[in-house]
Protein backbone atom coordinates (compact mmCIF):
# COMPACT_ATOMS: atom_id res chain seq x y z
CA UNK A 1 0.00 0.00 0.00
CA UNK A 2 1.00 3.59 -0.64
CA UNK A 3 0.11 6.85 1.08
CA UNK A 4 -1.51 9.60 -0.98
CA UNK A 5 -3.67 12.68 -0.53
CA UNK A 6 -6.82 14.19 -1.97
CA UNK A 7 -5.34 17.27 -3.66
CA UNK A 8 -8.36 19.54 -3.10
CA UNK A 9 -6.59 20.43 0.16
CA UNK A 10 -4.23 22.50 -1.94
CA UNK A 11 -6.74 24.08 -4.33
CA UNK A 12 -5.16 27.48 -3.66
CA UNK A 13 -1.87 26.28 -5.18
CA UNK A 14 -1.17 25.76 -8.90
CA UNK A 15 -1.17 22.07 -9.85
CA UNK A 16 2.60 21.83 -10.29
CA UNK A 17 3.25 23.50 -6.94
CA UNK A 18 0.76 21.27 -5.15
CA UNK A 19 2.27 18.13 -6.67
CA UNK A 20 5.78 19.22 -5.76
CA UNK A 21 4.71 19.82 -2.14
CA UNK A 22 2.96 16.45 -1.92
CA UNK A 23 5.94 14.58 -3.34
CA UNK A 24 8.37 16.48 -1.09
CA UNK A 25 6.27 15.36 1.90
CA UNK A 26 7.14 11.75 1.07
CA UNK A 27 3.83 10.63 -0.42
CA UNK A 28 3.53 8.43 -3.49
CA UNK A 29 0.06 9.17 -4.88
CA UNK A 30 -2.50 11.87 -5.47
CA UNK A 31 -6.28 11.84 -5.79
CA UNK A 32 -7.47 14.71 -7.97
CA UNK A 33 -10.78 16.59 -7.85
CA UNK A 34 -12.54 16.83 -11.21
CA UNK A 35 -15.90 18.41 -10.44
CA UNK A 36 -18.97 18.07 -8.28
CA UNK A 37 -18.56 19.34 -4.74
CA UNK A 38 -14.70 19.11 -4.73
CA UNK A 39 -14.51 21.44 -7.75
CA UNK A 40 -12.04 21.52 -10.62
CA UNK A 41 -9.16 23.59 -9.26
CA UNK A 42 -6.46 21.30 -10.66
CA UNK A 43 -8.31 19.42 -13.38
CA UNK A 44 -11.22 20.31 -15.65
CA UNK A 45 -12.03 17.11 -17.58
CA UNK A 46 -14.07 18.86 -20.27
CA UNK A 47 -11.13 21.14 -21.10
CA UNK A 48 -8.58 18.33 -21.11
CA UNK A 49 -10.80 16.18 -23.33
CA UNK A 50 -11.08 19.00 -25.85
CA UNK A 51 -7.44 20.13 -25.91
CA UNK A 52 -4.47 17.86 -26.66
CA UNK A 53 -2.16 20.64 -25.50
CA UNK A 54 -3.82 21.01 -22.11
CA UNK A 55 -4.01 17.24 -21.68
CA UNK A 56 -0.31 16.94 -22.50
CA UNK A 57 0.60 19.62 -19.94
CA UNK A 58 -1.48 17.86 -17.30
CA UNK A 59 0.16 14.50 -18.03
CA UNK A 60 3.59 16.08 -17.93
CA UNK A 61 2.92 17.70 -14.54
CA UNK A 62 1.95 14.33 -13.07
CA UNK A 63 4.91 12.53 -14.66
CA UNK A 64 7.38 15.17 -13.50
CA UNK A 65 6.12 14.93 -9.92
CA UNK A 66 6.78 11.18 -9.76
CA UNK A 67 3.34 10.67 -8.20
CA UNK A 68 0.70 8.23 -9.40
CA UNK A 69 -2.97 9.17 -9.66
CA UNK A 70 -4.92 6.92 -7.30
CA UNK A 71 -8.31 8.21 -8.47
CA UNK A 72 -10.18 11.08 -10.08
CA UNK A 73 -12.92 12.37 -7.79
CA UNK A 74 -16.10 14.20 -8.73
CA UNK A 75 -18.26 13.69 -5.63
CA UNK A 76 -21.68 14.96 -6.68
CA UNK A 77 -25.40 14.26 -6.80
CA UNK A 78 -26.40 13.20 -10.33
CA UNK A 79 -29.84 12.26 -8.95
CA UNK A 80 -30.55 15.75 -7.59
CA UNK A 81 -34.18 16.83 -8.19
CA UNK A 82 -32.88 20.16 -9.47
CA UNK A 83 -32.36 19.18 -13.10
CA UNK A 84 -29.53 21.66 -13.68
CA UNK A 85 -27.53 20.39 -10.71
CA UNK A 86 -28.18 16.78 -11.75
CA UNK A 87 -27.14 17.53 -15.32
CA UNK A 88 -23.90 19.23 -14.27
CA UNK A 89 -22.93 16.50 -11.82
CA UNK A 90 -23.77 13.76 -14.33
CA UNK A 91 -21.74 15.56 -17.00
CA UNK A 92 -18.82 15.94 -14.59
CA UNK A 93 -19.00 12.24 -13.79
CA UNK A 94 -19.06 11.05 -17.40
CA UNK A 95 -16.28 13.45 -18.45
CA UNK A 96 -14.23 12.27 -15.48
CA UNK A 97 -14.70 8.64 -16.54
CA UNK A 98 -13.64 9.47 -20.11
CA UNK A 99 -10.57 11.31 -18.83
CA UNK A 100 -9.69 8.44 -16.48
CA UNK A 101 -9.75 6.08 -19.45
CA UNK A 102 -7.33 8.35 -21.36
CA UNK A 103 -5.01 8.62 -18.34
CA UNK A 104 -5.16 4.89 -17.60
CA UNK A 105 -6.61 5.66 -14.16
CA UNK A 106 -8.88 2.80 -13.19
CA UNK A 107 -10.96 4.45 -10.45
CA UNK A 108 -13.39 7.38 -10.37
CA UNK A 109 -14.91 8.40 -7.03
CA UNK A 110 -18.32 9.98 -6.46
CA UNK A 111 -21.43 9.76 -4.29
CA UNK A 112 -24.45 7.61 -5.08
CA UNK A 113 -26.66 10.68 -5.16
CA UNK A 114 -30.02 11.24 -3.54
CA UNK A 115 -33.29 12.06 -5.35
CA UNK A 116 -36.18 14.03 -3.94
CA UNK A 117 -39.31 12.40 -2.57
CA UNK A 118 -41.18 12.65 -5.91
CA UNK A 119 -40.97 14.12 -9.40
CA UNK A 120 -42.09 17.45 -7.91
CA UNK A 121 -39.27 17.83 -5.36
CA UNK A 122 -36.96 20.81 -5.23
CA UNK A 123 -34.33 19.29 -2.94
CA UNK A 124 -32.96 15.83 -2.08
CA UNK A 125 -34.84 13.82 0.54
CA UNK A 126 -32.77 11.39 2.64
CA UNK A 127 -34.91 8.76 4.35
CA UNK A 128 -33.68 7.65 7.79
CA UNK A 129 -36.67 5.67 9.15
CA UNK A 130 -39.46 3.47 7.76
CA UNK A 131 -42.39 4.98 9.64
CA UNK A 132 -44.75 6.72 9.14
CA UNK A 133 -45.21 4.67 5.99
CA UNK A 134 -44.70 7.74 3.80
CA UNK A 135 -40.95 7.32 4.29
CA UNK A 136 -40.88 3.67 3.26
CA UNK A 137 -42.85 4.55 0.12
CA UNK A 138 -40.47 7.39 -0.71
CA UNK A 139 -37.44 5.10 -0.29
CA UNK A 140 -38.95 2.46 -2.56
CA UNK A 141 -39.76 5.09 -5.20
CA UNK A 142 -36.25 6.55 -5.04
CA UNK A 143 -34.53 3.20 -5.63
CA UNK A 144 -36.94 1.80 -8.22
CA UNK A 145 -37.49 4.95 -10.27
CA UNK A 146 -34.20 6.83 -9.92
CA UNK A 147 -31.27 5.03 -8.28
CA UNK A 148 -31.36 1.63 -10.00
CA UNK A 149 -32.08 2.89 -13.55
CA UNK A 150 -29.36 5.55 -13.33
CA UNK A 151 -26.62 3.33 -11.95
CA UNK A 152 -27.43 0.41 -14.25
CA UNK A 153 -26.86 2.77 -17.16
CA UNK A 154 -23.63 4.11 -15.63
CA UNK A 155 -22.35 0.57 -15.03
CA UNK A 156 -22.70 -0.10 -18.78
CA UNK A 157 -20.92 3.18 -19.54
CA UNK A 158 -18.09 2.33 -17.12
CA UNK A 159 -17.59 -1.07 -18.74
CA UNK A 160 -17.36 0.59 -22.18
CA UNK A 161 -14.66 2.92 -20.87
CA UNK A 162 -12.75 0.29 -18.89
CA UNK A 163 -13.12 2.28 -15.66
CA UNK A 164 -14.77 1.50 -12.32
CA UNK A 165 -16.61 3.80 -9.92
CA UNK A 166 -15.91 3.90 -6.19
CA UNK A 167 -19.04 5.15 -4.45
CA UNK A 168 -18.31 6.92 -1.17
CA UNK A 169 -20.99 6.00 1.40
CA UNK A 170 -22.12 9.17 3.14
CA UNK A 171 -25.23 10.05 5.15
CA UNK A 172 -27.46 12.31 3.09
CA UNK A 173 -27.19 10.02 0.07
CA UNK A 174 -28.95 6.73 -0.67
CA UNK A 175 -25.68 4.83 -0.19
CA UNK A 176 -24.49 5.61 3.33
CA UNK A 177 -23.45 2.26 4.86
CA UNK A 178 -22.26 -1.25 3.97
CA UNK A 179 -25.73 -2.63 3.35
CA UNK A 180 -26.80 0.10 0.91
CA UNK A 181 -23.43 -0.09 -0.87
CA UNK A 182 -23.82 -3.81 -1.49
CA UNK A 183 -27.44 -3.27 -2.52
CA UNK A 184 -26.37 -0.79 -5.21
CA UNK A 185 -23.64 -3.11 -6.50
CA UNK A 186 -25.87 -6.19 -6.54
CA UNK A 187 -28.70 -4.44 -8.36
CA UNK A 188 -26.75 -2.25 -10.77
CA UNK A 189 -23.43 -3.89 -11.71
CA UNK A 190 -19.97 -5.07 -10.68
CA UNK A 191 -18.11 -2.02 -11.97
CA UNK A 192 -19.60 -0.28 -8.94
CA UNK A 193 -17.62 -0.53 -5.71
CA UNK A 194 -16.70 1.58 -2.71
CA UNK A 195 -14.39 4.37 -1.66
CA UNK A 196 -14.10 3.37 2.00
CA UNK A 197 -14.01 6.32 4.41
CA UNK A 198 -13.99 5.25 8.09
CA UNK A 199 -14.94 8.74 9.26
CA UNK A 200 -18.43 8.39 7.82
CA UNK A 201 -18.88 5.09 9.61
CA UNK A 202 -17.49 6.06 13.02
CA UNK A 203 -20.20 8.63 13.66
CA UNK A 204 -22.91 6.16 12.66
CA UNK A 205 -21.60 3.71 15.31
CA UNK A 206 -20.36 1.30 12.63
CA UNK A 207 -17.21 -0.83 12.89
CA UNK A 208 -14.86 -0.14 9.94
CA UNK A 209 -13.16 -3.53 10.38
CA UNK A 210 -16.38 -5.40 9.71
CA UNK A 211 -17.18 -3.10 6.79
CA UNK A 212 -13.79 -3.61 5.17
CA UNK A 213 -14.10 -7.40 5.42
CA UNK A 214 -17.65 -7.53 4.04
CA UNK A 215 -16.92 -5.22 1.11
CA UNK A 216 -13.63 -6.92 0.27
CA UNK A 217 -15.35 -10.31 0.30
CA UNK A 218 -17.81 -8.96 -2.26
CA UNK A 219 -14.92 -7.67 -4.43
CA UNK A 220 -16.10 -4.10 -3.89
CA UNK A 221 -13.18 -2.43 -2.04
CA UNK A 222 -11.77 -0.03 -4.67
CA UNK A 223 -10.24 2.93 -2.81
CA UNK A 224 -9.64 4.17 0.75
CA UNK A 225 -9.84 7.58 2.43
CA UNK A 226 -7.85 8.28 5.59
CA UNK A 227 -10.04 10.53 7.72
CA UNK A 228 -11.14 10.26 11.34
CA UNK A 229 -14.10 11.31 13.46
CA UNK A 230 -14.05 12.57 17.01
CA UNK A 231 -17.12 11.65 19.09
CA UNK A 232 -18.19 13.96 21.93
CA UNK A 233 -19.54 11.46 24.45
CA UNK A 234 -21.56 13.99 26.43
CA UNK A 235 -23.23 15.61 23.41
CA UNK A 236 -23.88 12.22 21.84
CA UNK A 237 -25.36 10.82 25.05
CA UNK A 238 -27.66 13.83 25.20
CA UNK A 239 -28.59 14.27 21.53
CA UNK A 240 -27.55 11.16 19.55
CA UNK A 241 -25.56 11.22 16.33
CA UNK A 242 -28.10 12.81 13.96
CA UNK A 243 -26.59 16.27 14.31
CA UNK A 244 -27.56 19.19 12.05
CA UNK A 245 -25.51 21.87 13.82
CA UNK A 246 -22.81 23.63 11.81
CA UNK A 247 -19.48 21.83 11.52
CA UNK A 248 -18.00 25.02 12.96
CA UNK A 249 -19.97 24.59 16.19
CA UNK A 250 -17.43 22.05 17.40
CA UNK A 251 -18.10 22.50 21.12
CA UNK A 252 -21.78 21.56 20.84
CA UNK A 253 -21.77 18.95 18.10
CA UNK A 254 -22.06 15.22 18.79
CA UNK A 255 -19.13 14.56 16.46
CA UNK A 256 -16.68 16.33 14.16
CA UNK A 257 -14.26 15.16 11.48
CA UNK A 258 -10.68 14.85 12.68
CA UNK A 259 -7.23 14.15 11.32
CA UNK A 260 -6.35 10.44 11.53
CA UNK A 261 -5.28 9.54 15.05
CA UNK A 262 -7.14 12.43 16.67
CA UNK A 263 -10.56 10.78 16.78
CA UNK A 264 -9.48 7.18 17.30
CA UNK A 265 -6.03 6.24 18.51
CA UNK A 266 -3.13 4.37 17.01
CA UNK A 267 -4.42 0.93 18.02
CA UNK A 268 -7.65 1.47 16.06
CA UNK A 269 -5.80 2.64 12.97
CA UNK A 270 -3.26 -0.17 13.24
CA UNK A 271 -6.17 -2.60 13.13
CA UNK A 272 -7.70 -0.83 10.13
CA UNK A 273 -4.42 -0.87 8.18
CA UNK A 274 -3.75 -4.50 9.12
CA UNK A 275 -7.26 -5.48 8.02
CA UNK A 276 -6.73 -3.79 4.66
CA UNK A 277 -3.58 -5.86 4.22
CA UNK A 278 -5.37 -9.00 5.42
CA UNK A 279 -8.11 -8.68 2.76
CA UNK A 280 -5.55 -8.03 0.02
CA UNK A 281 -6.06 -4.30 -0.53
CA UNK A 282 -2.96 -3.05 -2.34
CA UNK A 283 -4.21 0.41 -3.30
CA UNK A 284 -3.61 3.87 -1.91
CA UNK A 285 -4.43 5.23 1.55
CA UNK A 286 -5.58 8.71 0.49
CA UNK A 287 -5.52 11.44 3.14
CA UNK A 288 -8.63 13.63 3.22
CA UNK A 289 -8.44 16.63 5.52
CA UNK A 290 -11.65 18.11 6.94
CA UNK A 291 -10.48 18.78 10.50
CA UNK A 292 -11.78 22.22 11.50
CA UNK A 293 -9.42 22.29 14.51
CA UNK A 294 -6.29 22.16 12.32
CA UNK A 295 -4.97 24.17 9.41
CA UNK A 296 -4.57 22.43 6.07
CA UNK A 297 -0.80 22.09 6.42
CA UNK A 298 -0.95 20.96 10.05
CA UNK A 299 -3.61 18.36 9.38
CA UNK A 300 -1.89 17.08 6.25
CA UNK A 301 1.54 16.79 7.81
CA UNK A 302 0.23 15.10 10.98
CA UNK A 303 -1.84 12.63 8.97
CA UNK A 304 1.07 11.93 6.64
CA UNK A 305 3.50 11.29 9.51
CA UNK A 306 0.96 9.14 11.38
CA UNK A 307 0.20 6.92 8.40
CA UNK A 308 3.78 6.57 7.23
CA UNK A 309 4.76 5.52 10.74
CA UNK A 310 2.13 2.78 10.58
CA UNK A 311 2.84 1.60 7.07
CA UNK A 312 6.35 2.39 5.88
CA UNK A 313 9.79 2.12 7.47
CA UNK A 314 11.48 5.44 6.81
CA UNK A 315 13.42 5.51 3.52
CA UNK A 316 13.40 1.71 3.09
CA UNK A 317 9.82 1.30 1.87
CA UNK A 318 9.53 -2.03 3.68
CA UNK A 319 5.98 -2.81 4.75
CA UNK A 320 5.52 -3.76 8.37
CA UNK A 321 2.36 -4.47 10.24
CA UNK A 322 1.48 -3.95 13.86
Amino acid sequence: MKVGVFSVLFANKPLEEALEYIAASGLQAVEIGTGGYPGKAHCNPAELLESEEKLSRFKNAIATSGLEISALSCHGNPLHPNKEIARQHHEDFQNTVRLAALLDVKTVITFSGCPGESEHSLNPSWVTCPWPEDFAKVLEWQWEEKVIPYWKEQDRFLKEQGVRVAIEPHPGFVVYNTETMLQLREQCGDNIGVNFDPSHLFWQNMDPIIGIKRLAKAGALYHFHAKDTGIDKENTASNGVLDTKSYRDELNRSWIFRTVGYGHGEETWKEIISTLQLVGYDGVISIEHEDSLMSVDEGFQKASAFLKNLIIKERLGEIWWA
